[in-house]
């Protein structure tokens, strides 16, 4: 199911920078009970990557009212918002007129097992690498190649995530998460100035650190780091938080503090419904 600019329809001009260039922003979002979950958070992160890329947001009561419109029939699904520069000729030159695209599109929730939050998940360090580029670090932009090739590494079905590293040799975040390790009682995530994407459920869980008093420390983190991890997990808006059972040769056990966040995470999600 489809809202292109408001009208219930899919084809999006071939002349839209989106598709040309990749030149827009995009966010996922959880639909539960027919409500977009933490979806003004998304729209925060949707404003500063427009603000960021010159992009004028759009109407943030307009997207919220056509979210809701499209989610309202739905018990769970996933809602992916893009927003484009719209159209704007051949080069890269932007138009002088700016007038961005908006497309909502709804899609099943996926069908993961249970035990990938209750038991944990397997994942691997990729080779592909995540370039430095602070003027693009933390949105979501639209162009995504380098998880793409990450992800493209790994066709065994028995490994749900694969761990990225940036040029200078620290773990950055998953392909399509967030990473977090819990070492003697306090928790760490790898800081996003330079690369990476800044995810809405890291947010609440750092958000959930700060009220519980969990000693939460934003710093670089090497692959010895996260291998000696009392405990390890990822997160998104989608997946919630997945511990990691296994990583490499290297077996985590699903500890308290992980389970901690998880079921703050529940109740924080139950409250938006």
């Amino acid at each position: 199911m489809f809202l292109l600019n408001g009208e219930h329809r899919h084809c999006v001009d071939v002349s839209d920078r989106g598709f040309q260039y990749g030149d827009g922003l995009f966010e996922t979002v959880e639909v539960l009970q027919g409500k977009p979950l933490f979806f003004d958070r998304h729209l925060i992160r949707l404003a500063e990557g427009c603000r960021r890329l010159r992009i004028p947001m759009p109407d943030t009561a307009l997207l919220d009212r056509e979210a809701r419109q499209l989610c309202e029939s739905s018990e769970r699904a996933v809602l992916k918002l893009m927003v484009t520069r719209g159209s704007g000729g051949r080069g890269y030159r932007q138009p002088e007129q700016i007038v961005p695209t908006r497309l909502f599109s709804l899609h099943p929730y996926p069908d993961y097992p249970l035990q990938f939050q209750t038991d944990g998940i397997a994942a691997r360090f990729c080779e592909q690498r995540l370039s430095l580029n602070p003027s693009l670090a933390g949105i979501k932009h639209m162009n995504r190649l380098e998880q793409i090739l990450a992800r493209a590494e790994w066709q065994d079905d028995s490994i749900q995530e694969g761990l990225m590293l940036d040029t200078q040799d620290r773990v950055v975040e998953g392909t399509m998460s967030n990473l977090f390790i819990v070492k003697s009682g306090s928790l760490y995530t790898p800081p996003l100035g330079q690369c990476g994407v800044a995810g809405i459920v890291r947010q609440l869980v750092m958000e959930f650190a700060q009220r519980i008093k969990l000693p939460l420390f934003e710093q670089a983190i090497d692959q010895t780091a996260v291998l000696h991890a009392d405990e390890l997990f990822v997160s998104n808006s989608v997946i919630g938080i997945w511990p990691i059972k296994r990583l490499e040769a290297q077996v985590f056990n699903v500890g308290v503090i992980t389970r901690r966040l998880q079921d703050l995470l529940n109740t924080a999600r139950m409250a938006e419904v």
